[in-house]
């Protein structure tokens, strides 16, 4: 008898549909249990999961030749989600479960050796790929909560094998499970505490206001890591299209506990020894990386120049485009990675850099090497460099600030609304566009119409691109950045003095011999 059961197959942050077949053939005294498919070891394994889970609640296979097939057959098939389909199907065809019960269904769980269904990584991502097929989806209890989120899908989340079968032959009731806790985050540090340093709060500011990529450059205890760890309070909540995108990668990552689902915008801190697939994705089964788990949110990297150049420029393209594809022999993986990249490094390797008391007696060919760790290309999609300088014993005397993150956030509140009036008013929609929501993704005609500054603002930009200090990609993002800058102003338009901040945080690109050079572009200099 030939039974089917839908279940899904993951490309990234995408569940393909899976049909699994499941025919049953006399094969006189040689019994056998065979998956085809494209699957891989995890799901062939699902064989002996199957078998133990049915000696569980007192079932044996028939004595036949069993064949489930995956279909389509050209599709790779990963993970131990597919051992749920595979039983029922199995139930189903040994007329255990009516094979019309599951017409309606898909299914995803791992099944333990005593019929418990085990939870699996990206349910929330099939229930969403259930709803969009008509069907309801069934999965681990565990995962219920976490399935719930998916809308109106309809939900059963079983916690063993036989209670699933009870169900369906009407002797047990499973109900839909609630969906899980919207849990607060955890406690962002108060700006208040940080004392001195205000250039570099204004930078933090307005990179919070305008989703800008911000570098703090400075010696050691400077307040670089202090500050960066402050900025998750000064950015907005999640809005709902914002959280599902975020949840269903941390669901494919199996990041989500009993459903459990946050407003606040991801922070993510990898350790300078990550590798390039830690930081962009890869390994075995393509999970998503750092940068896809700061989908939304913000990805810090500490001490820029020790992330291996591998690593970092893996960066270069998903800063652009907000996507990463791990390309594969068979497939190309996509996973989103819309994030900001905060990051921090000192000016040398001994750390002091070349002035004040104790400073490194390389300079400046020191700063110049240790720099270079970093590509031109990955330093021209830095939007503000910010030299944060040693904190003296008088900074540390003075009284706590007036302003802490409560009156920046406030700030960055109304200079995001300015952004999303002004979208509005020409007839986008950000929730649906994403990749314009923020100043530091505006581009085209939206930049053209919104960024365009006054005669005196672009005759300074045009001396500062013709002085070698911006590159085409510099331009765009100065207009950016002044775009930003003059929302925090609250103007309507791009001023002089706008532009002049904004080209104060850019730098120029190569110096004399081709090194990079850790200058400023000061808008005031001689050379405009």
């Amino acid at each position: 008898m030939l039974a089917s059961v839908v279940t899904v197959a993951f490309e990234g942050v995408d569940a393909r549909r899976v049909d699994v077949q499941v025919h049953q053939l006399t094969c006189g005294d040689h019994p056998s249990f065979t998956i085809v498919g494209l699957a891989d070891k995890a799901v062939a394994e699902s064989r002996e999961r199957v078998r133990g889970a049915f000696a569980g609640i007192g079932l044996s296979l028939p004595a036949m030749r069993i064949i489930a097939n995956l279909a389509p057959a050209d599709v790779p098939k990963e993970g131990s989600h597919f051992d749920l389909p595979i039983a029922l199907a199995l139930l189903a065809s040994m007329g255990v479960i009516p094979p019309d019960m599951l017409s309606g269904w898909a299914a995803v769980g791992e099944l333990g050796l005593d019929g418990r269904i085990a939870p699996v990584g990206g349910t929330l991502p099939a229930a969403v790929a259930a709803d969009a097929m008509g069907l309801g989806l069934i999965c681990p209890e565990a995962n219920g909560p976490e399935a719930a989120w998916a809308g109106e899908v309809a939900v059963l989340a079983p916690r063993s094998l036989i209670g699933l079968v009870n169900h369906f032959k009407g002797s047990q009731v499973l109900r839909r499970p609630e969906p899980g806790a919207l849990r607060a985050g955890d406690r962002v540090p108060d700006l208040r505490e940080v004392k001195g340093q205000e250039s570099a709060k204004r930078a933090l500011e307005i990179a919070a206001a305008g989703g800008h990529n911000l570098l703090f450059v400075g010696p050691p205890g400077s307040g670089k890591s202090m500050m960066a760890a402050r900025l998750p309070g000064l950015l907005p909540p999640l809005t709902p299209k914002e959280l599902l995108e975020t949840s269903m990668v941390w669901s494919v990552a199996g990041l989500i506990e009993r459903g459990a689902l946050t407003r606040d915008r991801p922070f993510r801190s990898p350790h300078h020894s990550a590798s390039m697939a830690a930081l962009t994705g890869g390994g075995l089964r393509a999970k998503p990386g750092e940068a896809s788990l700061a989908h939304n949110g913000v990805l810090f990297l500490d001490e820029l120049p020790e992330y291996s150049a591998q690593a970092l420029d893996s960066l270069r393209a998903p800063l652009e485009t907000g996507e990463i594809v791990v390309a594969r022999a068979n497939a190309h993986v996509r996973y989103p990675a819309r994030f900001q990249l905060v990051a921090a490094m000192n000016p040398c390797r001994c750390g002091i850099g070349g002035g004040g008391k104790g400073a490194c007696g390389k300079a400046p060919r020191c700063q110049r090497d240790y720099q270079n760790r970093i590509s031109g290309p990955m330093f021209d999609r830095i939007d503000l460099t910010v030299e944060t300088p040693p904190v003296t014993a008088a900074d540390m005397a003075l009284p706590p600030p007036a302003e802490g993150t409560a009156e920046a956030s406030a700030r960055v509140l109304a200079a995001r609304a300015m952004q999303e009036d002004r979208l509005r008013a020409a007839g986008i929609d950000p929730d649906t566009a994403r990749d314009q929501a923020v100043n530091a993704r505006a581009s085209g005609e939206t930049l053209d119409r919104f960024a365009t500054p006054d005669d005196a603002g672009r005759a300074l930009l045009m001396r500062a691109g013709a002085a070698g200090g911006l590159t085409a990609r510099g331009w765009t993002r100065t207009l950016r950045l002044a775009r930003t800058i003059a929302d925090l102003d609250g103007c309507d338009g791009v001023l002089r003095r706008h532009i002049a901040e904004a080209l104060v945080y850019r730098r120029t690109t190569v110096g004399a011999q081709g090194d990079f050079e850790r200058q400023p572009v000061r808008p005031e200099a001689p050379a405009y």
